[in-house]
């Protein structure tokens, strides 16, 4: 993932859990990489771990992001329009564990007929909070 301009990370009052829920939405976003990481657990470096479970806590428990977005703007989220596509994520992901559950394993939630709403709201998100100015 690019790094994310200084200037657009100060621009929020929480800088480092804007940077988390950035990498977050990424990582919902890249079908590759949740295949390499999530999957077959080939990881980027030794001691590295990440997983769906791991991003949902990041994005609904750590940074609200996606349990309340609205609340977040200012402190983690710069606009409405982070704010709406949000929402979008949280319905997308809301909408899979409530058809699927949550005892699946990452594998089984990406063969989700539901998985590719999931997939097209967090690369809406990424694409939206990777944008500088």
């Amino acid at each position: 993932m690019e790094d994310v301009e200084l200037s657009e990370l100060n621009s929020v009052s929480f800088p480092d859990m804007r940077r988390n829920v950035i990498s977050a939405v990424g990582a919902l976003a890249d079908k590759e990489y949740q295949r390499r990481v999530w999957v077959e657990r080939i990881y980027p470096q030794e001691g590295f771990y990440d997983d769906f479970s791991m991003n949902l806590n990041i994005l609904y428990d750590d940074t609200l992001v996606l349990d309340d977005p609205a609340s977040t703007l200012g402190t983690v989220l710069r606009s409405e329009e982070e704010v709406a596509a949000m929402v979008m994520l949280a319905s997308a992901i809301n909408n899979l564990m409530g058809r699927e559950g949550n005892e699946k394993t990452d594998a089984e939630y990406m063969k989700s007929p539901l998985w590719g709403a999931v997939l097209r709201s967090a690369s809406a998100a990424c694409a939206i909070m990777s944008r500088t100015g």
